[in-house]
């Protein structure tokens, strides 16, 4: 199954004002096609992409939260179409299929219980009763007498039944249902001189005063912002700007301060906080560099900070504590509290904290429109540049996409770039009508531009790979042109119509083809000098968009056409020979893999990218995450089964095909020979042949392995495993993995303090970066308001008790005025302990306020426990980390040595208490990985604590096999995880039909009979075929195994004897003694799920043709789904409890007669207990929701649980890419009922599907499909 890894989202659009909206701890903003959703996820504390909703086909033009429902977004776009979305569930409960016209405005009416409205142009605004079972839709009293377009509109949160409309002339329509209307007045003033006038003073925004029935907040697009009377007609209060030039973009009121709001400027990423008292702001904030598109003011929630106690009013003596200020003093001016949902002009989008100024979340520099071309760079394979229609290329680091660089100026629209070959750092790039350009990326600038095309389109650029002087464009003046970087042209090659294709033969450095809109390729040899083809392939009937050499078998090309298929031509016989079909739209974007000859990818406007085996002309997979046309396709050059794409949705993705040519990393890790890794094309094209590898990258990475032959296997190991896995955090793993066996420092590279590092680094790489960040100058900021006469006062009262004597109360006086600084300084007076006590006050203090300061004062007076806990509940996992670390070198202030051991006189020592603090910031950091959908960082975290278990657990957690395995081996590991890893990994085998790899794989495990005869008992060939993999096995023959079970029987060895009956030609007696056993031992008074898991995991690995006739059936699927269940619950693996009990009651009211030895009574109380004390939201538990009558049956359910023996197998499963939401392949999961994020796992009737890590969470407890069918789920 090919998989997402990672996803770079789109940037907000900046054309339409109501693209971003925000309801509790949700917030959304549009792009171009798309919406997208994110929550905050409390746990930790950060916003995290919940969906995409993208069932638009045009520009979304606005967007609106319900404030009444924060379930419910209502989205409209420019395919005259309004949609009602439940976020819960992630799809559309209402549908307006026609508007007319295209909504620019949408807001919600609740006059008459819950509508929707919706204008455009000159009106009128209509109202859509959107709950009925029919269309109900009127129109707002007086809307349609417009003369001037309107630009905005909002109802009156408490006089529901008005609204104010905003127009493009700068006027004001105030509506009324059922009232007066007042039509475009209060147009602002204008002045003859000012050349402004030359625009519209359009109205921009809107916002009404929550406090107020009549005042109304409006800012224009020149004359700046204005308070007026909706009621009256007449102006409050007119706002002054800090210039003339000054230009505001949109404005909102602060609800939790009376009479405050904010504007965010156009021009600028200026935030202004302004009093309808006064004029002129009184605070101005620079929160980023280019302006505003939107602002929204949301969630203005009270502190639930842990660190703020209640402290008492009264003072009691002059040794009492003082009660702790309010954040505002002599230096600082505090902002009131609230969130605000900005957007920008660059597509950045984020969630801004004005309290506490500074980002929550921030989503900087995204594309804000389609991506027509992405690209590795040859010189760093983790930078991927792309080309887009806003104009702008973008440089990426695909281990974090986060933004490198983007080129100076806009371009247009840039449909295509190449980048130069070796380490020349420079881009090529082709526009719309400004011809070609050369960006240098160290002199970050455009060098040179090429206009040959004239005003034409430049569909195609492409640097010679073997000749870094040479470039060719394609275009839509008909014309291919192939020049020197210089710009002397070498050759152009007329065409009969606009070429849209082209690309450098990998082998010939003179050789190049291209794709014509006549629905031709042409093939041309540059070193001749005639401008005639050498070789016009014909066959497509449609336009070829794309044409591709093959990087290994040199006479092969490949081409993309309108047509909606992809076609095969061989060069040396001037023929096609395949032609590939299965996407039902135009092709555009066009690959070959570099390593697998017969593999070549291809993208298309039906979303969809299709990965093709040429030999047989077969679809090996197609993956529709995309919700747009796929226009670029690129492969990692040094990983070259990570794959990048590129869409019209604006967004690209990151893809592992590693499944596609599994087979290989199985051979490696089972340590076969290099025949069975690498191989030449000729084999490898042999139709029917397991895939094999023939690249260059292949061979070099053989050799370097080779090249040390005392430690081959380890190398191998490494080696080839970063070449199957994306950047993210394998190379950091490795890197760790080296550490952990005690490689030198010296050989660490320079990268390994930008990642995960090990704890024992933390403070030796952190002193070293603090001696380099003194050597800059900072500055210092200050500044503020004065203090009234009651500070005064109390300074003075202050000042006497400190002539008196009294010390200590001059310092909680100071406290009390917030001047702690200067308490601090004079604490030492009374005494050290005092000191320290208030120390440790301001660091609460500090922690309550959230400020960084608090980490100064914990570590001043050694208060690890409190500094850790800080750090991880503002989601500073590394700072955690490198706190506890400090600790347990004895570094913290105050701390004296202490024995190693962690225990004295049988107290546990500070150091020892530093130890177990360490260990758990890490394993909560690593947990915090996982959320994340990175299991690979999740185990550098347990390697930075030389948790060699721990990581392997994390990667078993994450599905991630083969690097597990890898890791394991090279560290050395022999226990039960890893052979879990190994016996996971062997079904992964079995699913790929390499039952001889799943059983040579198995057989590297100690004590792996068990998992040895499962494998066979499950495969279903002929008797010979069996025999030979019991052989391969070491295991006996059938018919042995039958007589064994006979005496295994006679000596009542009920698990041995059915076990042989499985592997023998009569499984159906085993069925009938295991479950005589099972129900025999539920019927006794005390039992747990320990006592007959194992005999019924055994017997999940009957063959299928053998259970489907047999009468116990129901028996064994409706024991292993309620057994499974109580394991489900002692692994954590809560998203499938539910279902497992629910599919129990299920199977016991439909198969008739179903005797399992527990009443259905029980199993019915269980189910109910276990909804009692699970939330499905947060996904944990919570014992005190349980009333007193289910505490008994739940009691009992704990006890029958058991104990799970083997880490490996605990803890909620996380797939890396099941966090990431799809954008047009939508399925739901027939357990929850839930949309599946990231990848489905498809049931055996092809229709019926669950997420990936519900599949590996059900069959881990329960084999059987939840269909009933006998068949056997294997997602591993």
């Amino acid at each position: 199954m090919v998989r997402q890894l990672a996803l770079l989202a789109a940037g907000c659009q900046p054309w339409n004002r109501g693209v971003c909206a925000a309801s509790g701890d949700r917030f959304a903003y549009c792009a171009t096609l798309a919406i997208y959703v994110y929550q905050l996820d409390h746990k930790y504390n950060q916003f995290k992409l919940l969906s995409i909703l993208s069932e638009h086909r045009k520009t979304i033009s606005a967007i609106s939260w319900n404030s009444r429902n924060p379930d419910i977004l209502a989205s409209a776009s420019y395919e005259n179409r309004i949609i009602i979305w439940d976020i819960s569930k992630q799809k559309p409960i209402a549908i307006y299929k026609d508007t007319k016209t295209p909504p620019i405005c949408v807001d919600w009416c609740y006059l008459h219980g819950e509508a929707l409205s919706f204008t455009s142009g000159r009106g009128p605004v209509l109202i859509w009763a959107y709950r009925g079972s029919e269309i109900s839709v009127t129109g707002l009293k007086d809307s349609s007498r417009f003369t001037s377009e309107i630009t905005c509109f909002k109802w009156h949160p408490k006089v529901l039944e008005k609204a104010v409309v905003g127009h493009k002339d700068g006027s004001l329509s105030f509506c009324s249902i059922g009232g007066k209307s007042f039509l475009q007045e209060l147009k602002p003033e204008t002045n003859d001189d000012d050349e402004d006038d030359q625009q519209e003073d359009s109205v921009v925004s809107l916002a009404w005063d929550p406090l107020s029935v009549d005042y109304l907040l409006v800012a224009h697009n020149l004359s700046g912002v204005r308070l007026v009377d909706s009621s009256s007609l007449s102006i409050i209060m007119r706002f002054q700007l800090p210039s003339v030039s000054t230009r505001v973009k949109t404005l909102d009121w602060i609800h939790t301060a009376p009479g405050m709001f904010l504007t965010g400027d156009a021009l600028s990423g200026n935030l202004r906080v302004w009093n309808v008292s006064m004029a002129t702001p009184i605070e101005h904030i620079r929160i980023k560099k280019t302006g505003f598109h939107a602002v929204s003011v949301i969630c203005d929630k009270p502190s639930t900070n842990q660190y703020i106690s209640n402290q008492s009013k009264d003072q009691k003596s002059s040794t009492s504590q003082a009660q702790i200020p309010a954040k505002v003093n002599a230096s600082y001016f505090a902002l009131p509290p609230a969130r605000l949902v900005c957007t920008f002009l660059d597509g950045g989008v984020g969630l801004y904290d004005l309290g506490k100024r500074k980002w929550e979340f921030l989503r900087d520099q995204g594309h804000i429109e389609t991506i027509f071309d992405c690209e590795f760079a040859p010189h760093d394979a983790n930078i991927l540049a792309t080309a887009s229609f806003d104009g702008t290329i973008k440089l990426w680091d695909v281990a974090s996409f986060t933004c490198l660089n983007t080129s100076p100026g806009n371009e247009g629209i840039i449909y295509t770039l190449s980048w130069a070959p070796s380490d020349l750092n420079c881009l090529v790039a082709g526009t719309s009508k400004l011809g070609l350009f050369i960006w240098d990326i160290n002199k970050g600038k455009v060098i040179t531009r090429y206009k040959e095309h004239g005003n034409n389109p430049v569909y195609k650029v492409a640097w010679n790979p073997k000749d870094s002087r040479r470039i060719m464009s394609t275009g839509g003046d008909g014309y291919c042109i192939v020049r020197q970087v210089d710009g002397e042209i070498i050759q152009k090659y007329k065409h009969p119509g606009p070429v849209y294709g082209c690309d450098w033969c990998p082998n010939n450095k003179d050789m190049l083809a291209t794709g014509c809109e006549d629905g031709n390729v042409r093939v041309f040899y540059t070193a001749t000098s005639t401008d005639k083809p050498l070789k016009i392939f014909s066959g497509h009937t449609s336009k070829v968009f794309h044409v591709k050499w093959s990087p290994l078998k040199e006479n092969l090309l490949c081409s993309g056409s309108d047509d909606m298929t992809v076609r095969i031509w061989d060069y040396s016989q001037d023929t096609c020979t395949h032609t590939l079909r299965a996407h039902t739209g135009p092709v555009r974007g066009l690959m070959w893999n570099p390593e697998v000859p017969y593999l070549v990818i291809s993208g298309s406007w039906d979303s969809a990218i299709c990965f093709w085996d040429i030999r047989t002309s077969r679809c090996l997979h197609m993956v529709q995450d995309h919700g747009a046309d796929v226009y670029g396709l690129a492969c990692h050059p040094s990983r070259p089964f990570i794959l990048a794409s590129s869409s019209r949705d604006s967004t690209v993705r990151l893809w592992s095909i590693t499944s596609l040519v599994q087979p290989i990393e199985m051979n490696i890790l089972a340590g076969k020979s290099w025949s069975q890794v690498l191989g030449t094309i000729e084999c490898a094209m042999q139709e029917g042949t397991d895939p094999i590898l023939t690249g260059k990258v292949s061979r070099e990475l053989r050799s370097q392995a080779e090249s040390h032959p005392q430690d081959t296997r380890n190398r191998v190991l490494r080696t080839f495993s970063k070449f199957f896995l994306a950047p993210a955090g394998s190379d950091n793993l490795w890197e760790l993995v080296s550490v952990v066996k005690g490689m030198d420092d010296t050989m660490l590279s320079e990268n390994y303090s930008k990642g995960i590092m090990h704890a024992k680094h933390l403070v030796k790489f952190g002193s070293s970066e603090a001696q380099q960040l003194e050597m800059a100058k900072l500055t210092k900021f200050g500044g503020g308001v004065g203090s009234g006469s009651k500070d005064e006062r109390l300074r003075q009262a202050a000042m006497l008790h400190l002539k008196t004597g009294n010390v200590q109360r001059y310092c909680e006086l100071l406290v009390e005025l917030g001047d702690w600084e200067r308490a601090l300084a004079v604490a030492p007076g009374v005494s050290y302990s005092y000191w320290k006590g208030l120390s440790k006050r301001y660091a609460k203090y500090l922690m309550a306020e959230e400020s960084d300061s608090a980490a100064v004062f914990c570590t001043a007076v050694g208060d690890t426990d409190a500094l850790v806990q800080f750090f991880t509940s503002r989601g500073q996992m590394s700072d955690a980390v490198l706190a506890a670390q400090v600790a347990c070198e004895g570094l913290t202030p105050g701390q004296h040595q202490c024995p190693s051991t962690g225990h004295l006189n049988g107290q546990q020592t500070p150091q020892g208490k530093a130890n177990g603090l360490l260990l758990k910031a890490i394993d909560y950091w690593s947990a915090w990985q996982m959320s994340n959908g990175s299991p690979v960082a999740g185990a550098c975290c347990c390697l930075a604590a030389d948790d060699k278990q721990g990581a392997l657990c994390r990667l078993i957690q994450g599905n991630e096999l083969e690097l597990a395995v890898a890791m394991g081996t090279v560290l050395g590991v022999h226990d039960s995880v890893m052979s879990v890893a190994m016996e996971m990994l062997s079904r992964r085998c079995e699913r790929l039909s390499k039952w001889y790899l799943a059983i040579d794989l198995l057989l590297q495990t100690p004590d792996s009979r068990v998992a040895l005869a499962q494998c066979c008992a499950r495969y279903s060939g002929s008797v010979n075929e069996r025999n030979t993999l019991l052989e391969r096995a070491n295991l006996p023959p059938v018919t042995d195994c039958f007589q064994e079970a006979q005496r295994l029987k006679r000596q009542s060895d009920v698990f041995e004897c059915v076990l042989y009956f499985l592997l023998s030609d009569s499984p159906e007696a085993g069925i009938e003694l295991g479950l005589e056993h099972v129900k025999n031992r539920l019927e006794s008074d005390s039992w747990t799920a320990d006592d007959v898991f194992p005999l019924l995991h055994l017997l999940g690995s009957v063959r299928t043709d053998s259970l489907q006739a047999h009468s116990k059936k129901p028996h064994l699927f409706t024991a292993c789904c309620y057994i499974g269940a109580l394991v489900a619950i002692r692994r954590e693996y809560y998203p499938v409890v539910l279902p497992l009990f629910k599919y129990t009651l299920s199977l016991l009211d439909s198969s008739g007669y179903v005797d399992i030895g527990v009443p259905k009574s029980r199993i019915v109380a269980e189910c109910e207990a276990w909804q009692l004390v699970y939330s499905p939201h947060s996904r944990e538990l919570n014992i005190d929701l349980l009333p007193a009558a289910h505490k008994q049956t739940y009691e009992r359910l704990q006890h029958c649980l058991g104990v799970e023996k083997n880490k490996a197998l605990m803890g909620p499963v996380c797939v890396a890419s099941a966090h990431l939401p799809s954008h047009s392949d939508i399925h739901i999961s027939c357990l929850t009922g839930d949309r599946i994020q990231g990848l489905p796992y498809f049931l055996e009737d092809c229709k019926s599907a669950m997420s990936h890590n519900e599949a590996l969470m059900w069959s881990r407890v329960n084999p059987f499909s939840p269909l009933g069918t006998g068949y056997r789920m294997n997602p591993f």
